[in-house]
């Protein structure tokens, strides 16, 4: 990053801002790396207000059973303010103190690092008057991933920032980010069997040399996707929705998938597969009812086969951070 042109007009500074940051789906199955998409919920809710002392304070974190880092310089939250004050040139001049509470699960495969980042970031932007668009911020964004799993990539903080379903193009820290359109049916149900899948370890599980015929399969399924958005195609959604790439190797990795793939498909979803680098899941569906009723039935088996879970059914969140 590098010290920015901006004029700050410091009479629009606020004192303190609230603001909530969502969960996202990465990969929407068959795209890794390149797709994504917002939900309602979950997310992370941040608190921050100015001080009259220089510099970012990390003053609390919840939520997060003492799992994250304290110190300001690596938690992504504070570490990508004072990244942007640094770049407006304001690290000598204004205080920050934040509050970070999760209403997240960490290591879900639902993007939790990303909404912290996003959150803190957004919220940085707030109380400084909005001096930085969405596009400016995403850089920053970007690099908190890089702190937070040591991989710049977009597929996580690019919907949590900006909403809505968003295809990343490009170099890892200057993407191409062009948001799609979000079909109005479109309804995801979520179940984070609890079961701990690093992404730096399901990262090292995918292959690095793949056959040219999956190859083709994969691409015709994202293309084929992206197609289905823009036409609100469902049934070429629901066909395309499918990975041949990656699912097979992480799916190993979480307890009861076939089984899960099976209820869900069973129950009337569209399409069922891994959030992110899991173990979260995601089934898509067209209705609310439908939606639930997948969630419903999932949740019983896994109780069945004694496994803690979180669970949560969501339309997609077209709008992003917010205030609160």
């Amino acid at each position: 990053m590098k010290e920015t042109n901006k004029t700050i007009d410091v009479s629009r500074f606020e004192e303190e801002v609230r603001v909530f940051a969502p969960a996202t789906v990465a990969n929407m199955i068959c795209g890794f790396d390149v797709l994504g998409f917002a939900v309602h919920e979950p997310g992370d809710e941040i608190i921050m207000r100015r001080s009259e002392k220089p510099g970012v304070r990390l003053l609390n974190i919840t939520g997060d059973e003492g799992r994250l880092p304290k110190d300001p310089n690596k938690n992504t939250v504070s570490a990508c303010a004072e990244m942007l004050l640094k770049d407006l040139g304001l690290s000598d001049k204004v205080g920050l103190e934040i509050e970070l509470h999760k209403h997240m699960p960490i290591g879900s495969g639902l993007g939790s690092s990303a909404a912290s980042t996003v959150g803190g970031l957004y919220a940085t932007n707030e109380i400084l008057g909005k001096p930085l668009t969405k596009p400016e911020l995403l850089p920053y964004c970007i690099e908190g991933e890089r702190l937070a799993c040591g991989h710049p990539h977009a597929d996580n903080v690019g919907p949590a920032l900006f909403g809505g379903i968003t295809l990343i193009r490009g170099e890892a820290i200057k993407p191409d980010l062009i948001q799609l359109p979000t079909p109005e049916k479109l309804h995801a149900s979520i179940i984070f069997p609890q079961v701990d899948v690093p992404t730096r370890d399901a990262r090292q599980l995918i292959k690095e040399k793949v056959k040219l015929k999956d190859a083709v399969v994969q691409w015709g399924n994202i293309a084929g996707l992206v197609a289905g958005l823009y036409r609100e195609d469902y049934a070429l959604i629901t066909r395309s929705m499918k990975d041949v790439l990656i699912e097979p190797t992480r799916a190993i990795l979480i307890p009861q998938f076939e089984e899960m793939k099976k209820i869900a498909l069973s129950e009337g979803a569209m399409s069922f597969g891994i959030s992110g680098s899991g173990p979260s899941v995601v089934a898509m569906s067209t209705k609310m009812e439908t939606a639930e009723k997948i969630s419903s039935a999932i949740q019983k088996h896994l109780q069945e086969q004694d496994i803690d879970f979180f669970a949560y059914v969501s339309k997609v969140n077209t709008e992003g951070p917010k205030r609160l």
